[in-house]
C-alpha cells in the first residue's frame, strides 16, 4: 500500500460508504475503459470502496465476465494514477459482473436483476444500488424507465447520469419528468466532472478559508475575472456527438458556467450540498443574457498544434463539409447582484487551441496612485491571482516586486502554490472523488435540476440569437488562441486575455 505521506497528517478519513452494488450501464464504452474502472481501482487502492462492494457492466458487447475483465486490467495498467497490484485489482474483479443485453430488453434487464440478488447474496451488497449511465443521451429515459420499474424499496438506490443532461431547456425539462418518475431528486447526480476536481474545489477553500481574500472579491476591488477552458485536441472521433452539440452545449452550457457560478458565488453557511448549491443557482439567475456584440463563436481551419499539422474542423470524419458548428466560444458575461455589478466575467472555451489549459484569473484594479509609476514602465502589471484547474494544479499571484540592485525598478513576479510540490500525493481524479460521493449520498459536486434549468435558459437565448446569421467559418487556425474577434471583445474594454 502507498507509503506514509506526512503532508497528508490533518487531511481526515472519510466515513465508509455502505455496503452497495454499482451497475455501469454503457460499460464496454471509452469512458468505462479510461475512467470509470480506473477511478473505481484507484478507491480500492487507498481501501475507500465498501467492504461488501460488487460492480455490474453491461453493454451490448457479446463479451464474457472474463473477456471484459482482461479488458479492464489492460485499461487500469494505461490509465489508472496508481500502480498496478494484483491483488487490489482481484479483490475487486471478485465483485465483478458482466451482462451482455439490449438496454431495452426485458430478457437483459431480468439478467441484470439476477446478478444483482447473486451479488447481494455472495458480496452482502444489501439491495443498494448505485446505477452509472455511461450511455448515449437518447438511452437515457429507457434504462431509467427499466431500472425504475424494479425498485422494490429494499436498500437505497441512486443514478448518476452523465452530460449533456438534455441539448436545451425543453429536452432537460423532458428528461428531468421521466427520472422523477422513480427517482427524487437527491437521488439523482448530475455529473459534471470539472466539479471533481482538486482545484475547483481548492477554489472554494481559497475564498472562504482565508481572511485575506474574501475582503477582496468584489466588484470594488476587482477589475474583471477571465474563465479559460482550452484543448489542443481536435473532435477526436466525436463528430456525431459534436455536430449537435458545439462548444456552446459541450463546454459552455456546463463546464463554464459551473466555474462561473462557484467564482461568483456568496459564502454557503456551510458546505452542505444543498447550501452550496443555493448560492450557485443565485449567481445563474443574477445573470442576463448578453447582446450579439458580447458572444464570439468561431470554427478551426488548418494549422499546427504542437508542431504537428491538423486539419480543419470541416474536415474532420463525419461532419458536414459546409458546417457552421462552433469549435470555440468566448462571452462577456455580468452577474448583477450586489457584490458583482459592472465587472466583466470574460468566458472562452474552444478546441485546437494553442494549448490544454483550464484556468481561473481575477484580475484586480491598478493600485490607484503608485510613486513609482513612471520608473515601473510596461514592468508593473494589476495584481491576477489564478487558479490553475489543468494541466499543472495549483495557484499563483502575481504581484510587484523591486528588482535587487541600485534604484528602484518594479518588476511583476509570481507566487506559486503547486499540489504536487505541497502535499507529494498525486492529484486525484474527478471521477474517484464523484463516484465515492455518490455512494455516500454526498450531491455537494452535482448540478441541481434549478441550476440546469438556469444554464439551458442561457444558452438557448444565445443560440436563439445566432439563428438569424450565418458565420463565415472557419475563423481561426488550429494552434491560435481563436477568432480576432475575441481578441477584441476584451480590447473595446481597454482589457486582453490572458497570455503565458
Amino acid at each position: 500500500m502507498p507509503a506514509a505521506n506526512p503532508l497528508a497528517q490533518g487531511l481526515g478519513i472519510r466515513r465508509q460508504p455502505d455496503p452497495c452494488a454499482m451497475v455501469v450501464f454503457g460499460a464496454s464504452g471509452d469512458l468505462t475503459k479510461r475512467k470509470l474502472f480506473p477511478a473505481l481501482y484507484s478507491l480500492a487502492y487507498r481501501r475507500l470502496l465498501p467492504e461488501r462492494f460488487g460492480v455490474i457492466g453491461v453493454a451490448r458487447t457479446e463479451d464474457t465476465t472474463r473477456q471484459f475483465l482482461t479488458a479492464m486490467r489492460k485499461s487500469v495498467k494505461e490509465f489508472a494514477r496508481d500502480p498496478f497490484r494484483t491483488d487490489v485489482f482481484e479483490s475487486l474483479a471478485g465483485g465483478f459482473r458482466y451482462v451482455a443485453t439490449d438496454f431495452a430488453d426485458d430478457t437483459g434487464e431480468d439478467r441484470v436483476g439476477n446478478a444483482l440478488a447473486e451479488l447481494d447474496r455472495e458480496r452482502g451488497t444489501a439491495g443498494n444500488r448505485l446505477y452509472y449511465l455511461a450511455v448515449p443521451p437518447v438511452a437515457f429515459p429507457v434504462v431509467i424507465r427499466e431500472v425504475g420499474e424494479r425498485r422494490d424499496g429494499t436498500g437505497w438506490a441512486r443514478v448518476i447520469v452523465e452530460k449533456p443532461f438534455g441539448h436545451d431547456l425543453a429536452s432537460a425539462n423532458e428528461l428531468t419528468a421521466s427520472i422523477k418518475r422513480w427517482f427524487a431528486e437527491d437521488e439523482v447526480f448530475r455529473i459534471d466532472h470539472y466539479l471533481g476536481k482538486e482545484t475547483v474545489q481548492n477554489l472554494m477553500a481559497l475564498r472562504f478559508a482565508n481572511g485575506i481574500f474574501e475582503p477582496l472579491w468584489n466588484r470594488q476591488l476587482v477589475d474583471h475575472v477571465q474563465i479559460t477552458v482550452a484543448e489542443s485536441i481536435g473532435v477526436e472521433g466525436r463528430a456525431g456527438y459534436y455536430e449537435r452539440a458545439g462548444a456552446i452545449r459541450d463546454i459552455f452550457q456546463n463546464h463554464l458556467l459551473q466555474l462561473l457560478a462557484l467564482t461568483a458565488m456568496e459564502p454557503p453557511i456551510d458546505f452542505s450540498a444543498d447550501a452550496v448549491r443555493n448560492e450557485k443557482v443565485k449567481v445563474l439567475r443574477a445573470m442576463h443574457t448578453p447582446g450579439p456584440k458580447s458572444v464570439v463563436r468561431g470554427q478551426y481551419g488548418r494549422g499546427f498544434v504542437e508542431g504537428e499539422e491538423v486539419i480543419s474542423y470541416r474536415e474532420e470524419p463525419g461532419v458536414a463539409p459546409r458546417s457552421i458548428t462552433e469549435t470555440y466560444i468566448a462571452a462577456k458575461l455580468y452577474v448583477d447582484n450586489w457584490r458583482w455589478a459592472d465587472t466583466p466575467f470574460y468566458v472562452r472555451a474552444g478546441k485546437r487551441l494553442a494549448r490544454r489549459e483550464t484556468t481561473i484569473a481575477i484580475n484586480f484594479k491598478q493600485a490607484p496612485h503608485p510613486p513609482f509609476e513612471a520608473i515601473a514602465g510596461d514592468g508593473l502589471r494589476p495584481n491576477v491571482l489564478v487558479v490553475h484547474v489543468q494541466p499543472d494544479e495549483g495557484v499563483s499571484l502575481a504581484v510587484g516586486a523591486k528588482v535587487p540592485g541600485a534604484g528602484m525598478s518594479i518588476r511583476t513576479v509570481h507566487m506559486d502554490f503547486l499540489y504536487g510540490g505541497a502535499f507529494r500525493e498525486g492529484v486525484p481524479e474527478a471521477y474517484e472523488r464523484l463516484i465515492l460521493d455518490a455512494m455516500l449520498g454526498d450531491a455537494t459536486l452535482f448540478t441541481r435540476e434549478d441550476e440546469v434549468d438556469e444554464q439551458w435558459k442561457l444558452v438557448d437565448a444565445i443560440v436563439g440569437a445566432w439563428g438569424r446569421d450565418r458565420p463565415s467559418f472557419p475563423n481561426y487556425a488550429a494552434g491560435s488562441w481563436g477568432p480576432a474577434l475575441a481578441d477584441e471583445l476584451l480590447h473595446r474594454d481597454g482589457r486582453s486575455w490572458r497570455r503565458h
